[in-house]
């Protein structure tokens, strides 16, 4: 989940940075690293495995200097090792990057970059950042005009930190689209950078949140925050409490509108080292899946409860579509009950936030006792779900404190469809042009979840135009039909508002009579395969008197034309798209709560975790 510090100022840089690291450790991460400026020089360490290691090996080689800027990453691009590690040093050696999210022209890039001679020394897409920066460079401009005009040459959802020897004073850092924050520290005669407020909190409570598409210019006694296409910014300057719950929240309200934010980032380390963009192949290690396991699964059971109920629907369009394996979804209550039909060419797969929810437990326990193989997928390191289970994969949301589901709900579709992959290669029934076409479309997603979280403003005047409804009816279909059930589901935890999702096409077949001007529809229509078929809902619900939300494709002017209020989300491969459409469902159903007044974070009657039957 890449944690990023960096430190400009009189004092020694590293053990400001390593405090610093050690406090993002929440996140999660497979390796570690520090740079420093020294003597005009730039000096590094880093070490795959726990931050410990990093702390053992500059117990035998000391580092000193300053500024500096240190990183824990999560694998995307290359096998976590030393060599993969950041911080990664240009070819002059005087220039050194730390990243945190994916450049999804990276290949582009080193093709481009290697043709003029350039030696790379990873297998990772940050490298590219550092040598771009210093070909920028070599064309005789500054640095931050350098580091300037490679923010605007790489795409993709990325947080990066420069330092050059050529200006040994400065740091420059870039938040590009919504690949986690960036926060900037101001003290007395020194500054820091970090992805998060609790790694500077004990150095200094003035903070500056940068915006996507923003750099800072940091010295030890100044800072400069321009746009990437250098406009000025004039920042505001949050003083932050020193209670940890407060200093948590950060920039947002509440938890659940930070967690919405996270999924950018959360989206990224879901991908951190299981997707290999290079060979267009999966990694599931935890899963402990091979080649012959692989084929003899004939059935696959999804168990569950609420939101992961409905991510888990979801999976059983993906694994259906690319594995050609048979998927029920089973509801974790039920599943012990229905004497379901399990044998060992069968898998149970549960989803679970916490790893600890008693229903889904019991099904895990249902499964075994028939002779299955049993899966989980789980956000908590440690939990139940992930001890007993054959095989996992974590979710590398990091913490999720909301009780309202959001980031935990995303990042089990991205584990879905990898698994997915993953299991129609191991069996042989997809070609290696669609695979690679497949985990391609996998760098697009934080980008895409981004460009979402960019559209709030918009949501939240929605809302306002919703706040005093009495029910909602959602429609979705297709892969976007448990999309419908999602986003009924956030509306009633959060709001109290009554909402039903259901199947588009069903409508006519009962729900229609709830139609009229007092009862608005919430529509998800993205460009799909049941586009078509949506359009048709939203003409028969405006028929029939009703005010038409819709979730829709940016530039699709035939929604534009027919519903009151439009959802913008960006195009999206069709498999992909349930984590797109829903992220405007959590704001809204998020900005309606706050408008009534209401306690999101920790909403009547429920709890984060459900641990009885």
């Amino acid at each position: 989940m890449c944690g990023i510090v960096g430190y400009v100022g009189p004092k020694d840089a590293t053990p400001i940075i390593i405090n610093g690291l050690k406090r993002l450790e929440y996140r999660g991460y497979d390796s570690a690293g520090v740079a420093v400026i020294n003597n005009g020089q730039i000096d590094v360490r880093r070490d795959a495995g726990k931050l410990q290691q990093l702390v053992d090996l500059l117990g035998k080689s000391p580092l000193t200097g300053a500024p500096g800027i240190g990183h824990t990453r999560w694998a995307t691009h290359g096998a976590p090792s030393a060599r993969n590690a950041h911080p990664h040093v240009g070819n002059t050696g005087k220039m050194v990057v730390v990243h945190n999210g994916i450049v999804e022209n990276f290949l582009e890039l080193k093709e481009e970059l290697g043709a003029e001679g350039v030696i790379f020394n990873s297998d990772t897409d940050t490298e590219t950042i550092v040598h771009l920066a210093e070909h920028n460079k070599a064309a005789g401009i500054s640095f931050e005009e350098a580091a300037r005009r490679t923010f605007k040459q790489i795409e993709g959802a990325n947080v990066v930190l420069l330092l050059s020897t050529d200006e040994p004073d400065k740091i420059i850092a870039a938040r590009i689209g919504n690949a986690g924050g960036i926060v900037v520290g101001l003290g007395e005669g020194e500054n820091y950078l970090a992805s998060d407020i609790p790694a500077i909190l004990e150095h200094t409570r003035r903070m500056i949140f940068l915006e996507s598409r923003q750099m800072v210019v940091l010295t030890k006694d100044s800072f400069r925050i321009e746009t990437i296409d250098g406009e000025e910014v004039k920042p505001e300057i949050h003083t932050i409490a020193f209670d940890a719950v407060s200093a948590e929240k950060g920039e947002y309200r509440h938890f659940m509108q930070k967690e919405i934010h996270e999924q950018v980032r959360a989206l990224t380390d879901t991908l951190a080292g299981r997707v290999d963009f290079k060979e267009g192949r999966i990694r599931l290690p935890e899963l402990n899946l091979t080649p012959e396991l692989a084929k003899r699964i004939q059935r696959i059971y999804i168990t569950a409860c609420g939101t992961a109920a409905y991510a888990g629907m979801v999976g059983k369009y993906l694994i259906e579509k690319i594995a050609r394996i048979p998927v029920e979804v089973v509801i974790g209550s039920e599943f012990r009950y229905s004497d379901p039909i399990v044998d060992e060419n069968t898998v149970v797969l549960a989803i679970s936030q916490s790893g600890e929810t008693a229903d889904t437990l019991a099904a895990m326990e249902e499964g075994r006792k028939k002779g299955g193989i049993v899966w989980s997928i789980v956000n908590a390191i440690g939990s139940q779900a992930m001890r007993v289970a054959d095989g996992y994969i974590s979710m590398q949301t990091g913490p999720e404190i909301g009780v309202a589901s959001t980031k935990a709900f995303t990042a089990p579709l991205v584990d879905q469809y990898m698994l997915a992959i993953l299991l129609a290669d191991l069996r042989g029934v997809i070609d290696e042009k669609t695979r690679r076409e497949l985990v391609s479309d996998l760098r697009l997603v934080p980008d895409l979840a981004g460009r979402v979280m960019d559209s709030e403003a918009d949501v939240e005047k929605v809302a306002h135009a919703l706040k005093d409804i009495k029910g909602c009816l959602y429609l979705g279909r297709g892969i976007n039909m448990p999309i419908a059930y999602e986003g009924a589901l956030k509306l009633k935890e959060i709001s109290y508002i009554h909402a039903e999702g259901y199947p588009a096409g069903e409508m006519k077949h009962g729900p229609i009579a709830l139609i009229d001007e007092e009862m608005p529809v919430l529509c998800i229509t993205p460009k799909d395969p049941w586009h078509e078929k949506m359009i048709s809902q939203i003409q028969q619900a405006k028929a029939r008197g009703g005010m038409v939300i819709a979730v829709a494709t940016e530039g699709d002017d035939l929604v534009k034309n027919m519903a009151d209020h439009v959802l913008w989300v960006p195009e999206a491969p069709w498999m992909l798209s349930p984590i797109i459409t829903v992220l405007p469902l959590q704001m809204l159903a998020y900005h309606i709560a706050t408008i009534r007044g209401l306690d999101v974070d920790q909403p009547r009657n429920l709890a984060k975790s459900v641990t009885v039957e």
